[in-house]
């Protein structure tokens, strides 16, 4: 079997896509500040912000293709810690891109629907990048540096993505469901938009990227729906308590980071390619089937 190299296995996506790229490939995923345990992954410990540990890896395994998840993805901590998030979202990218390119081989990198500023979606791939916040600023710089060092990369911008936890990280949805079952309020804005997809959905996308894509692909799902619309669709496939949950605007909301009102983005190039991601209730009818919380 080929050998695949996951950044950022203890990672939300990274685990997705392990799960489902084993099955045709021989995984080999890096983590590091979280210890994973698979029997069916090689797991490396690596710290990828040292230019040298990866060039190690990347000699002695000698992968047949590259997805790089790996980041500190969470907005408002990049936007308090620029310096300190911008050697692992920016040099590191840039970094895997060479060694790609050294080798020759695919390479795909996971970028965010946070690359612009929610005023003119739907979003297509020539659309011109705005970010608002220092982490959108990053993936934009981490995109440019990837693509300048090897221009076969492959970089796919993702939605905002929901499913069970891993074992190392939980998805946007595990404190919805964890709040609404302790009887607590759940306020969710009614002015914030996104076309979400499910963890294993994601995964398909990036392995079809893999396959057929260089440039940019984005890897939306086929519906536009605001925080609090998908609160109260979960709650009903869920069938979770619904006497918590609230509508809130973000301006009720104090952040460190800016957010966007509304970054759908329009996945057609992908979906021409076969990426077909089910509805959202199909979608959290799969994950959850009739489990009652």
């Amino acid at each position: 079997m080929k050998r695949l190299l996951i950044t950022g296995v203890s990672g939300f996506l990274g685990w997705h896509t392990c799960q489902l790229s084993k099955r045709e490939w021989n995984v080999y995923g890096t983590c590091l500040s979280k210890s994973v345990n698979s029997s069916d992954i090689n797991i490396l410990k690596v710290d990828l912000t040292h230019f040298q540990e990866v060039k190690q890896i990347f000699q002695t395994i000698k992968p047949d293709a590259v997805i790089h998840t790996a980041a500190q993805s969470n907005p408002n901590f990049c936007q308090v810690h620029p310096q300190e998030t911008e050697t692992i979202n920016v040099t590191a990218s840039g970094d895997i891109a060479g060694l790609c390119a050294d080798y020759g081989i695919p390479c795909i990198f996971t970028s965010t629907d946070l690359v612009f500023n929610g005023l003119n979606p739907p979003y297509r791939e020539t659309d011109p990048v705005s970010p608002i916040s220092y982490y959108g600023e990053q993936k934009v710089r981490a995109e440019n540096l990837m693509l300048t060092r090897y221009p076969r990369t492959a970089i796919c911008r993702m939605p905002l993505m929901f499913g069970q936890a891993t074992p190392t990280a939980n998805s946007f949805i595990q404190p919805f469901i964890e709040t609404l079952q302790a009887g607590k309020e759940l306020k969710l804005f009614i002015d914030e938009f996104r076309t979400p997809v499910s963890g294993t959905t994601a995964a398909k996308g990036l392995l079809l990227a893999l396959e057929q894509v260089q440039g940019y692909l984005h890897l939306g799902g086929k519906e536009r729906i605001s925080r609090y619309e998908f609160g109260r669709l979960l709650v009903d496939v869920l069938r979770l308590p619904k006497t918590g949950l609230d509508t809130c605007h973000q301006a009720d909301v104090e952040m460190p980071a800016p957010r966007p009102p509304d970054v759908s983005l329009d996945s057609s190039k992908a979906f021409a390619l076969g990426y077909n991601p089910l509805s959202l209730r199909e979608e959290l009818e799969a994950l959850w089937g009739n489990k009652k919380f």
